[in-house]
């Protein structure tokens, strides 16, 4: 519960944009955590089962027992790869919405130091801290982003080419 109030503090410090920043990285982290599911859990069956119909084929030399076999690879390369794309632009769109709440609070802070008609250091400290707190937020969660992403495309890269090496072609 503890947890819940200080992320609760955390966002008022930093304003409305942390509201998107959070829903933006829990979409990517569900795509994220759904890809590991895939190729970790469903694709090894599915490249057993198209290796095991390439295997129970009788025809494995002709032009068009390789083009079902390619066909058959591109097909999984594409199953790997889903949402890939996504990811990646959800990772982009973090620090983009940083940026955002940065300047909204930075504006914030000028329309109410102008409002008053006070240059305090004190009143533009605190409001700079406050602005900079959606950049930190945004670079965070995309840096979270980032490393699993090129490690998923990696691994998909790795599956696709194992899957290929299975299927020998003569």
């Amino acid at each position: 519960m503890e947890l819940i109030y200080t992320i609760l503090a955390f966002i008022g410090k930093g304003g409305w944009v942390l509201w998107w920043i959070g829903l933006v990285l829990f979409l990517m982290w569900t795509f994220i955590i759904e890809r590991y599911w895939y190729i970790y859990g469903q694709f090894p069956k599915e490249a057993r089962s198209i290796i095991a119909r390439w295997n129970s084929r009788d025809d494995q030399t002709s032009w068009r027992a390789h083009q079902i076999r390619d066909a058959w690879v591109s097909i999984a390369r594409e199953a790997l790869n889903q949402r890939m794309l996504l990811i990646k632009t959800l990772i982009a769109i973090c620090p983009l919405l940083g940026l955002l709440g940065t300047v909204t609070g930075m504006i914030s802070v000028f329309d109410g130091m102008s409002g008053q008609g006070s240059g305090s250091a004190r009143q533009m400290a605190g409001g700079i801290f406050q602005a900079t707190i959606p950049t930190m937020a945004g670079m965070v969660a995309a840096l979270s982003g980032i490393f699993f992403s090129s490690r998923l495309e990696q691994t998909a890269y790795l599956k696709t080419h194992q899957l290929a090496d299975n299927l020998p072609h003569h």
